[in-house]
């Protein structure tokens, strides 16, 4: 039963990570919440996954926690009793669908009477997409549409109309005094890191990348990363080839948010920066290895086209890129830099 015109309701939805999951869920809350202004939705992730949520609609509220303070059945009785103080929800959208949040919504439902719904992962399709032999090659469901769907199941169906964060405009930056006027530059930006080593373009290859854009007198460089090993490549890189920058340590992910909005055009994996561009309104071109955007997690937004990967029977051989090479030698990324030089300077006009 659509919801739309009824009394007030309290929609209490969990996802707890990861960075990327946690970024593909904006596009459907903020749109979900301009098409229900009578209801209150409260997301529950996370504290620091709140610098995400800009200029958000008055009706959804951020709860942020610690899941590390609550473990195990007492601990998640805790954050359920918290949790009912703070919102007393009608309905429960468990957007993870982990022990964790399973857990959480059989408390909401046998204690506090809510109505539940989970994401449905397809966990069977996506095993046919990643065997070794006889692989699937169809499309499977976006993330946004299940996140979607589960919201549909609860009764409150809506259609998405996200662009971006900032609307038609761009983020403050203001507060970034190193930064040069942008000019008639292109501003590109770089993120050559990820989570596992089946998403990662050889850095070597990033290099000859940066290289190949740098010789540009009109394009600027700026990288993303965390950590000081990803800053110690990074500040290689900037010290060599001119019009350069490291943003690794210099802000959140609100400020970095704000900058990608400046930005013509994003390089990166198939990896949290992707879905920030997208969350920012900025083209990505997206490095795809042992994953594929066949699996459903293709930034919001973001075109097919601007996805670079190889036709090799192997791949893809994992949904998180987190299985060894079953040859060994990551040949999904032998992409040539040339070509995705090449693609950014089409994409941009540069």
């Amino acid at each position: 039963m659509d919801q739309r015109n009824k009394e007030r309701r309290t929609i209490l939805i969990t996802r707890f990570s990861a960075v990327g999951d946690i970024a593909m869920t904006i596009p459907l809350l903020y749109s979900l919440s301009r098409s229900y202004p009578e209801h209150r939705f409260v997301f529950v992730s996370r504290n620091r996954f709140g610098q995400f949520f800009i200029d958000k609609p008055e009706n959804l509220d951020f709860i942020g926690i610690n899941p590390a303070e609550y473990k195990g059945i007492a601990g998640l009785y805790r954050l359920y009793r918290e949790l009912k103080e703070k919102s007393n929800p009608d309905y429960v959208a468990d957007l993870h669908d982990v022990l964790r949040t399973k857990v959480l919504r059989w408390y909401f439902i046998l204690l506090g009477k809510a109505k539940c719904a989970h994401i449905i992962k397809g966990r069977k399709e996506k095993r046919a997409l990643t065997r070794k032999k006889d692989k699937s090659t169809e499309q499977l469901t976006s993330t946004f549409e299940r996140y979607r769907d589960v919201f549909t199941r609860l009764g409150f169906p809506f259609e998405p109309n996200f662009t971006s964060l900032f609307g038609n405009g761009k983020g403050d930056i203001t507060e970034f005094t190193f930064l040069p006027e942008k000019g008639d530059e292109k501003w590109i930006g770089i993120a050559p890191f990820a989570r596992h080593k089946g998403k990662i373009y050889p850095l070597e290859k990033m290099g000859k990348v940066i290289e190949l854009l740098s010789a540009k007198e009109n394009i600027r460089i700026f990288c993303f990363g965390n950590g000081p090993q990803e800053e110690e490549v990074v500040n290689e890189w900037c010290n060599k080839y001119p019009r350069t920058h490291s943003f690794i340590g210099k802000t959140n992910f609100n400020g970095e948010l704000r900058l990608i909005s400046h930005l013509d055009v994003m390089i990166s994996m198939d990896s949290a920066n992707m879905h920030m561009a997208s969350l920012a309104g900025t083209p990505a071109i997206s490095i795809w290895g042992a994953t594929s955007p066949l699996a459903g997690f293709l930034g919001w937004n973001q075109k097919r086209s601007d996805c670079l990967e190889l036709p090799l029977q192997c791949r893809p051989c994992s949904i998180f890129g987190n299985k060894p090479c079953m040859h060994g030698d990551y040949r999904c990324m032998e992409i040539a830099p040339e070509t995705v030089a090449r693609k950014v300077l089409e994409r941009t006009n540069a």
